[in-house]
């Protein structure tokens, strides 16, 4: 079984309700993007047409390894389409006010699972039964953690403990699976230069990480100062990593406190297992479909009842509290604040068998679905395939040099 083999196989549409006309402030574009993180995209923007960066504008990371299609706004940008490699921008006309994550109404989906067997197909197709009616559980996916270090750490774990010299090495040196030869080769230096940033300044390739070091160069043992000349950007995809992993800790105790557990099986994503439920039974269907849980933050205020206690649970396991789960600096990073729901409605799903084309002998599964707003069409692929973490080839991964530039 094979989820990619083709760009194509893999796409996404945002659906969107946003207020575009010949007039205000802000350029609307739609953006097309192909082996380009949505961060990646607005970088080559960015630079090609000198935009500051604070004048765009869009609303959510969609997946490098896919054929995407997102909106996006400049404040005075220009009124005209831009093409280059991997991506293409299509004027749509002037707004008064900037997109954002609260424009967008769902996601719509087209995916396509290759090679399967005949024991795979019919797995599949089963499961795609009760999918319309139970919906999926509303986990974050891998993509979301591509930031999680070989070791297992968070960066944002010591960063809330206020020990900048630790979060500015898992971000910076820690070794990660996905690093590319040149990007090794950098962060080795920088582990074995550590703490001597003279020689590390000399040894390392130009780009944003040397920046940083010049800083430490310049001004020794002052890591909390370096941390801050991070990209801002980057700084919230880690705390948006470690605070996704704590909900979805918190969804997988409900899930089995709530589920019988002979419907309940175990799928392996970064960071540990999570339950997926089978069909459900009716008694547990509307407890599942009507609960949301919070994304853990300090700024959090929740009344005493079994949420509380639940969140309470959870992050003392992890020897946490939830006053813990803030920033103290810099303060232009901050954890969410929000609610999400435990199982995500799956609207609009159709499917497809053909033989596969690539593959004699085996089965291709077209896919098409639409999904509310921040949830994960991967979690309905393993939904069907049990399939768990390293099994998707086209997650995105970690942050690496090209995105600190």
């Amino acid at each position: 079984m094979k989820l990619r083999r083709l760009p194509e196989d893999f796409g996404v549409e945002e659906l969107a309700d946003f207020p575009i006309g010949e007039s205000g402030a802000f350029a609307a574009y739609r953006l097309r993007k192909q082996s380009l993180g949505t961060l990646e995209a607005v970088d080559a923007i960015q630079r090609r047409w000198g935009i500051e960066r604070r004048r765009m504008s869009w609303g959510g990371l969609k997946d490098k390894h896919a054929v995407t299609v997102q909106h996006l706004t400049i404040l005075n940008g220009p009124r005209r389409d831009l093409s280059q490699s991997h991506l293409e921008l299509e004027y749509l006309g002037q707004s008064d006010r900037a997109f954002t994550a609260a424009d967008i109404r769902a996601n719509r989906f087209s995916i396509v699972i290759r090679s399967l067997t005949e024991a795979e197909t019919q797995t599949a197709l089963a499961a795609l039964q009760s999918i319309p009616g139970d919906g999926i559980p509303n986990y974050f996916d891998d993509q979301r953690f591509g930031s999680l270090t070989a070791s297992g750490e968070f960066i944002a774990r010591p960063w809330i403990a206020g020990d900048y010299e630790r979060t500015l090495w898992l971000a910076l040196a820690e070794a990660h699976p996905f690093d590319r030869t040149e990007e090794k080769e950098q962060k080795r230096l920088l582990r074995e230069h550590w703490g001597r940033w003279t020689e590390c300044k000399a040894a390392l390739d130009r780009s944003h990480r040397r920046s940083v070091v010049t800083f430490l160069a310049d001004r020794p043992g002052d890591f909390r100062g370096a941390w801050a000349r991070l990209k801002v950007d980057l700084r919230s995809l880690y705390l948006a990593a470690f605070q996704s992993w704590l909900w979805n800790r918190m969804a997988a105790t409900f899930l089995r406190e709530t589920c019988p557990a002979d419907i309940l099986f175990d799928v392996p994503l970064k960071g540990g297992a999570v339950p997926f439920f089978q069909a459900l039974p009716d008694d547990c269907r509307r407890p599942l479909q009507t609960t949301s849980l919070p994304l853990p933050s300090a700024r959090l205020k929740l009344e005493p009842g079994p949420t509380l206690e639940l969140a309470t649970r959870v992050l003392a396991a992890e020897n946490l509290e939830l006053r813990q789960i803030r920033v103290k600096y810099p303060r232009d990073s901050f954890f969410s604040k929000g609610w999400r729901k435990v199982v995500a409605p799956v609207q609009g799903l159709e499917h497809r068998l053909d033989d596969d084309e690539l593959d004699a002998g085996r089965r291709r599964l077209s896919l098409a679905f639409t999904l509310p707003r921040g949830s994960y069409a991967t979690i309905l692929v393993k939904r069907i395939t049990a399939m768990g973490a390293g099994a998707a080839p086209f997650l995105d991964e970690a942050p690496g040099e090209d995105d600190l530039e």
